[in-house]
């Protein structure tokens, strides 16, 4: 498997750093973070950041991420097809192949198939923006209650109605285990529909308690990254493990020991798996 950095765990540090880092750690890939995209285009082009890619021997992976995709009022939606046309265009420049899209806050009331019905038909819209840049949509469900997917199990539905192959999904280990996801989930999930897996731990409180702010590097936790590990194994899933944290307290120190801690961190836990 190959490894990456996500921007959210250095989140204070701007792009060329976040780049300059993984390098140095030892990561093969970034996953780039749209507000230090943002910040950086505003003073240079797509071409500068795919000559400082290359010169670091780094690759982009995913752009992380386009938010609340679903259940926007008529104004949201618009901007939202807006954004995901701006986003793809770069990733294709960028020769990056994935955009991470997060679905919606859970509306009062809403029902399954509303959430069904509302997230194929705004997943099918974004992938034909998608499809003009050559990118690929990894949907990421969240853990937490207030949105509207919450589990593997769910979001790995809403991906097979969609059916498409240029919609897949990302596994994070933090959300599967806040949402209380099943592992029978994993077992029936093909590999070719995981885009991207987030590895992560997580402090010890109840499922319903837990906020990002409580992530910590793989292995200090409780969260069972082995079994998780094991089903990805199963399933013959050999792409991607990505390190996203969101601790602001990792974001005081010093991006490159942090690249490098978080490096060490994944390789101990993915060792204790081979």
């Amino acid at each position: 498997m190959k490894l990456s950095l996500n921007g959210a765990t250095t989140m204070t540090a701007d792009l060329v750093t976040d780049i300059r880092a993984a390098k140095a750690a030892g990561f093969d890939c970034l996953e780039i973070w749209a507000a230090k995209l943002r910040s950086y285009l505003q003073l240079f082009t797509t071409a500068d950041l795919k000559n400082v890619f290359a010169e670091n021997g780094i690759t982009p992976y995913s752009i992380n991420s386009l938010e609340r995709i679903t259940f926007r009022d008529a104004e949201g939606h618009a901007q939202l097809l807006t954004e995901c046309d701006e986003l793809c265009r770069i990733a294709g420049e960028l020769d990056c192949p994935y955009l991470v899209v997060v679905p919606g806050i859970l509306p009062e009331g809403a029902t399954d198939a509303a959430i069904i019905e509302e997230s194929v038909r705004v997943l099918n819209t974004l992938a034909d923006i998608a499809a003009r840049y050559n990118v690929k949509l990894a949907f990421e469900f969240l853990g937490q209650m207030d949105c509207s997917v919450q589990t593997l199990d769910f979001a790995k539905e809403l991906v097979e109605k969609v059916g498409r192959d240029k919609v897949g999904l990302v596994l994070d280990s933090f959300h599967f285990y806040a949402g209380n996801s099943s592992f029978a989930a994993l077992d029936a999930l093909k590999a070719e529909k995981l885009f991207i897996f987030h590895i992560n731990d997580a402090e010890e409180l109840p499922r319903a308690e837990l906020q990002d702010h409580h992530r910590l590097l793989p292995g200090l936790g409780i969260l069972p990254l082995q079994d998780i590990l094991r089903g990805l194994q199963r399933i013959g899933y050999d792409g991607v493990v990505s390190v996203e944290i969101f601790r602001p307290e990792y974001w005081q120190r010093d991006p490159y020991e942090l690249a490098q801690e978080a490096h060490a961190a994944v390789q101990e836990v993915l060792s204790k798996s081979a």
